[in-house]
């Protein structure tokens, strides 16, 4: 009798866990891209593997009932190069928990600027903006930790969304709070986007307008920051342009961005421009190439060791997402 009980309380035991589980969804996802690169910094050169942001993460949701869901999302990333994992942390790329339903998307934790998402993802996509030609004129003065935000429901194809990061310092030492906004509009094939932050004296401000017609994907955002990559520098313009045709497995990718001179300071401006070519050889896995260059001004340094340096490189790659 005692045995069959246990067996009764088991079974039951077994039925609430399987409508637990059946109302709740965990994903394992990640990214492995690996370039094998010939790069100049100034007058050295170097041969090697190089990262590409590869990454893994978890995700999930659990239906709460009511249209309000709960959710999750923690992301760590390593090198694909060497296996070493990030030094920041285990899941320094993303920690997030929220929740969503009619009223919208509140979200705790450590996540990437909205404001970012809006306007340059967009448009340096051909290796989605990382490892060597990701694009090292767009200037984010956000802090992504300690954070909370909310995101409206769409409105016609249009979403919102406001972040406050905290400085968690002890009060009177001079911590610095950040803030950061952003708006996506969707209608068709065009697709609308900007995004402020502000971090103590750093600022920036960028709109972005990308379209896809036919073959073609056009794209294209303007951004005017304050102090972001030099203190006291004043404002600075950053304007990027993107084309992409891609016709059966094949992408052809065109790239440009122009920094102008920071206003308190001289020959800061910098051109950056990116070819590239992708092939896919499935939904998840594509090989690749591209040549980059930075054009540096003899007092900017982006992207390089030294003021004034320019930087190229030629790279040929390989990218699986899972």
């Amino acid at each position: 009798m005692k045995t069959m009980n246990r067996c009764a309380i088991a079974a039951l035991a077994l039925v609430g866990t399987t409508a637990a589980f059946a109302q709740s969804s965990v994903t394992l996802y990640g990214r492995i891209n690996t370039t094998f690169e010939r790069q100049k910094d100034g007058d050295v050169s170097k041969t090697g593997l190089f990262n590409n942001s590869s990454r893994f993460g978890f995700k999930g949701q659990e239906d709460l009932g009511g249209g309000l869901m709960a959710g999750f999302q923690l992301e760590s990333g390593f090198d694909s190069s060497t296996g070493a994992t990030d030094s920041r942390g285990v899941f320094a790329r993303q920690s997030e928990v929220n929740l969503s339903g009619g009223f919208g998307m509140v979200r705790l934790g450590n996540f990437t600027s909205e404001s970012y998402y809006a306007t340059a993802d967009f448009i340096s996509n051909h290796n989605h903006d990382t490892g060597s030609s990701a694009d090292a004129l767009y200037a984010y003065p956000a802090r992504d930790v300690n954070k909370i935000a909310y995101r409206t429901p769409s409105f016609g194809g249009a979403t919102f969304e406001a972040g406050w990061a905290m400085h968690e310092a002890v009060s009177g030492t001079g911590g610095k709070n950040s803030i950061d906004l952003a708006a996506n509009y969707a209608i068709g094939a065009l697709g609308l986007g900007a995004g402020y932050s502000k971090l103590d004296d750093q600022s920036q401000f960028a709109v972005r307008a990308s379209y896809s017609t036919g073959p073609f994907v056009l794209g294209a955002y303007v951004q005017r920051d304050k102090n972001a990559f030099i203190a006291n520098g004043g404002n600075r313009t950053n304007v990027r342009l993107s084309a992409a045709y891609i016709v059966d497995v094949s992408e052809f990718h065109l790239n440009v961005g122009r920094a102008g001179d920071y206003s308190r300071v001289d020959n800061t401006a910098a051109t950056q421009y990116t070819l590239g070519y992708n092939y896919h050889l499935s939904k998840r896995t594509k090989i690749y190439t591209y040549y980059t260059r930075i054009n540096n001004n003899q007092a900017a340094n982006y992207g390089v060791s030294a003021a004034g340096n320019d930087f190229s490189s030629f790279a040929m790659g390989v990218r699986h997402n899972f």
